[in-house]
């Protein structure tokens, strides 16, 4: 199959191992950021559509739950093989559905899915499923049928996120993806026929939230629930799932901070901090968009953040040496355009970048990246997720104050600090109420636990906290 092959409207779900036309005739457009054209088309699915999948994904849990854990690994380790073959068309998928650079898109966007496949692949052969306390054997079961709903952001990623940790476990799944950045899903279902994952265990169905998901966190034949996109959209899913008394998982929103203390080499922590703020345009809940710096120090911060900004070309996703491509969709533009232009309005200062269009871009969802100076701790801009290229930097008088911004947002989902001595950071780092801290740059771990406190969710993914969320936990008294 070419890139351009990838690219092409749909007219089917994937329900029960096959390919079967939608009940409606509605249909919902994909649009490309970088030129506001319609690329495809995917089906808006109904509630009927949902109960289909639901039935399929039931009546194959039994068989699934079954299947010896090393047998579910060897498929989950297949799948990724497969998705790895087709990274290049899969990244210009990605790139033309949500405008991430192309070498980001491939790197990450398609990356890190083959990289968590493997991952659970492995973990089915050495997870211990049961263990023995004392007189009672513990056992950990597979929740049962899990409704997946997930975002445009990372459209691979966190769909694999979810459904490699449930298979992996014994589940079985039914997929809302994102109306904005459906296809890849798509592709994952093609990789998952491809390799002979059985029948009804991997269920696809495209729509909108309000219908879709709203079915799917309702449904008394779905026994859990893992959602990840905003706080507002999370307290809706848990509320209808509610009246089921259905497990939840929720991955939501952020306002991360990033705590520069005064002994840091600040070239290279404002370096490193810009690039968390501004990775797939900003469009990442775990970005630091609060960058914390020593008041005495403000004014240099200031200008290293404008000239390490100018180092972020705003681009088309394809142009050689993008590092910004446009944001996902027109309502997001205009939701980022408006908080820079909001916080100028409540007396920030634009350092670098502004609401303007970039010079020489007249059409696509763009935005310079940002970076404001004079943002107020409490302020909207400071305390709301933008989840866009926007930086706030904010001068603190000493560490507690420093501490004491961090937390004081709604929101606990990932964060950073940067210093000269490591055992000061990880002091920090132990004060900060969030469920994710990088330390002097600390890479990314697939592995770790991925999740937040606070308004930022409940429950984790990735690795064996990940593949735990899909797990009922028995105990037998012997």
């Amino acid at each position: 199959m070419t890139a351009d092959a990838a690219i092409q409207s749909k007219d089917t779900f994937y329900i029960g191992g096959a390919w079967v036309p939608a009940t409606g005739r509605d249909a919902i457009p994909v649009i490309n950021p970088a030129t506001e054209e319609q690329i495809a088309s995917v089906p808006a699915g109904e509630p009927e559509d949902v109960d289909r999948a639901v039935a399929a994904a039931r009546a194959a849990f039994p068989a699934w739950a079954a299947t010896p854990a090393d047998e579910r690994g060897r498929l989950l380790a297949a799948a990724a093989d497969a998705l790895e073959a087709r990274t290049d068309e899969i990244a210009r998928l990605i790139s033309s559905e949500m405008g991430t650079p192309l070498s980001f898109s491939v790197a990450v966007q398609v990356g890190n899915p083959v990289r968590v496949l493997r991952t659970f692949a492995e973990m089915a052969n050495t997870y211990a499923f049961e263990e023995q306390i004392a007189n009672s054997l513990v056992v950990k079961e597979p929740i049962g049928v899990v409704g997946a709903i997930t975002p445009w952001n990372y459209p691979l990623h966190q769909v694999v996120a979810k459904v490699a940790a449930a298979l992996a476990a014994g589940c079985t799944v039914v997929l809302k993806p994102s109306e904005v950045a459906p296809l890849s899903a798509y592709a994952l279902a093609e990789v998952f026929e491809q390799i002979g994952l059985p029948a009804g265990v991997f269920n696809v169905v495209t729509g909108l939230g309000p219908i879709v998901g709203e079915r799917i966190a309702e449904h008394p034949d779905v026994d859990m629930v893992s959602f990840t996109g905003s706080t507002a959209a999370g307290k809706r899913v848990m509320s209808v799932a509610a009246e089921t008394v259905k497990k939840v998982s929720l991955e939501l929103g952020g306002k991360s901070a990033f705590v520069i203390l005064d002994d840091a080499d600040f070239g290279k922590a404002v370096k490193v901090g810009l690039a968390n703020c501004f990775i797939n345009g900003g469009q990442t809940c775990t970005a630091w968009t609060r960058m914390l710096v020593p008041a005495s120090k403000y004014d240099e911060v200031l200008e290293l953040a404008r000239d390490a900004a100018a180092k972020y070309p705003v681009g088309e996703p394809t142009a050689e040496g993008t590092r910004v491509g446009p944001l996902a969709n027109a309502n997001q533009y205009k939701k980022v355009i408006g908080y820079i232009e909001q916080a100028v309005a409540e007396g920030a200062t634009v350092v670098v970048g502004g609401p303007e269009r970039p010079e020489g871009l007249e059409r696509g969802y763009y935005v310079k990246p940002t970076v404001l100076a004079g943002v107020k701790p409490g302020s909207r801009v400071e305390q709301e997720e933008v989840f866009g290229p926007v930086l706030a930097v904010i001068p603190y008088a000493d560490e507690d104050e420093a501490v004491e911004i961090a937390n004081g947002t709604p929101y606990g989902l990932a964060g950073g600090v940067f210093s000269g001595d490591q055992e000061r950071a990880v002091a920090i780092a132990r004060r900060m109420r969030t469920g994710m801290v990088d330390v002097n740059g600390g890479r990314f771990n697939p592995l770790a636990p991925f999740g937040g406190y606070k308004q930022s969710g409940n429950g984790r993914e990735l690795g064996e906290y990940g593949l735990e969320e899909f797990l009922e936990i028995k105990s037998l008294q012997l």
